[in-house]
């Protein structure tokens, strides 16, 4: 059984390690990989590279250029003449043209589009059979857009598919609200690209979310209103004050995120959005082609168009029959749950994490990005990038290289923390904000998300 045993494990070894998801980590992953002479294949559903940050690409991202940039996919396309830009704060479409579609042009024919993943399992073992199970190598199931699906197998698994495709709903308790779903192209549940002002103009509005995402939607609405004195814009909170929703403001060492709370808080005052808090969404009610949301109290909001921004949560459907160790509360890592829980931390602290974080009870299979943060807001970008690099010293058996920490962030002093859900008021660079510092770079999420 022995020799049995340690044949599997080096056939096992000659495969390629699977990465689900052709996004920024995904594409650093796999640069990583290259680095270490490790194959690997790219499954990305979408048709080109970063197909989400595609579908949020008239955004701009809070995050400055050197903290968009992984570092082995910048050495993996120095020698192609490309540079790294160096200043300014780019839009999703900036993002992709700059940097993520020379990476993927780079990796070539590793990365696979139009191959989504609908399972992932162990070959002959289902999510029950103990024995042999970690000297099997992975299958991966795949659905092309065009053609049978087919299974092909892996060393190992890095799942880098973000939460973007399961948005939360507008519904208070998680679910649907009822009527949400029959409300159909009324709601939309991404930021929309309001350049293109038909649909919003000259019209009334309704964004629920109290996220940066909200605060970006609201203060692209409130220019039009500016314009158009007949466009109306109703912000919905599901919180009972407004106490943490205009962020930190100048205590926010991510200057570019803190400005967004101040001219929100500017906008309100002024009467050009207006403040709606305690509003839990029951029921969505539409009559000639105007939704009317009902809340838990009764109070009712009707609309030309409701913006829902309440969030996004990770899709374990595919990952069914394996041995995940996740969070109860938030869906993520049990290691790495309690530094990003919005209900522990009343301000936005961000901790690197690495492979012993992000390890679970199924050998080698890794969940990192967004979706290794499941429900909670916090994610960065670098600390995707330092978690990718840590995950694939630990494949390659470089134990040194993964324990390691090559990133520290310090705490962002950004207000947060659902202990605050059910109080009223409202402030800006509340106490539990960090007093006005000096500005520190470090690695901030996309707007978008």
């Amino acid at each position: 059984m022995t020799i049995t045993a340690r044949g599997a494990n080096v056939s096992r070894n000659h495969l390629p390690v699977a990465v689900i998801g052709a996004g920024p980590q995904g594409l650093a992953a796999a640069a990583h990989l290259v680095e270490r002479d490790v194959p690997v294949v790219v499954l990305e559903a979408g048709a080109g590279p970063a197909a989400a940050v595609s579908e949020w690409g008239h955004v701009r991202l809070f995050s400055e250029w050197p903290e968009l940039v992984d570092a082995a996919a910048s050495r993996i396309l120095a020698p192609t003449g490309w540079t790294a830009p160096t200043t300014g704060y780019p839009t999703g479409a900036q993002w992709i043209e700059r940097y993520l579609a020379p990476l993927a042009a780079e990796l070539g024919d590793r990365v696979r589009y139009g191959a989504r993943v609908v399972g992932v399992s162990r070959r002959g073992r289902d999510r029950l059979v103990d024995a042999g199970r970690g000297d099997q190598p992975f299958t991966v199931h795949v659905r092309p857009s065009d053609d049978e699906e087919y299974r092909l197998e892996a060393r190992a698994i890095i799942d880098a598919s973000g939460t973007w495709s399961s948005p939360n709903p507008a519904g208070a308790d998680g679910l649907p609200a009822l009527g949400e779903e029959a409300a159909g192209s009324l709601l939309t549940f991404r930021i929309p690209d309001f350049r293109d002002r038909e649909g919003f103009e000259g019209k009334h509005t309704v964004v629920i979310g109290s996220g940066h995402s909200a605060l970006t939607a609201v203060l692209a609405l409130a220019r039009m209103a500016r314009r158009d004195p007949d466009t109306a814009v109703t912000w919905a909170l599901r919180r009972a004050g407004a106490d943490t929703t205009f962020g930190g403001g100048v205590a926010d060492r991510l200057p570019a995120r803190g400005a967004l709370g101040i001219r929100a808080k500017e906008l309100v005052d002024a009467g050009l959005v207006t403040l709606v808090t305690g509003f839990r969404v029951e029921r969505v009610r539409t009559d000639a082609e105007r939704p009317t949301l009902i809340a838990e109290d009764g109070r009712t909001l009707t609309a030309d168009r409701v913006v829902v921004l309440t969030g996004f949560r990770p899709d374990l459907s595919f990952l069914s029959e394996l041995r995940l160790e996740l969070d109860p509360t938030l869906q993520a890592p049990v290691r790495i749950a309690a530094e990003v829980d919005p209900n522990v931390h009343s301000c936005g602290s961000v901790a690197a994490t690495g492979a012993a974080d992000l390890a679970h009870p199924e050998p080698d299979f890794y969940l990192v990005g967004a979706k290794s943060y499941g429900r909670a807001p916090t994610f960065l970008a670098l600390t995707g990038y330092e978690q990718v690099r840590s995950v694939v010293a630990k494949i390659a058996g470089d134990h040194e290289a993964a324990r390691r920490v090559e990133l520290v962030l310090p705490d962002t002093g950004v207000c947060g923390g659902a202990g605050l859900f059910d109080a009223s008021g409202a402030s800006l660079g509340g106490a539990c904000c960090a007093p006005p510092a000096q500005v520190l770079q470090i690695g901030r999420a996309p707007a978008a998300v």
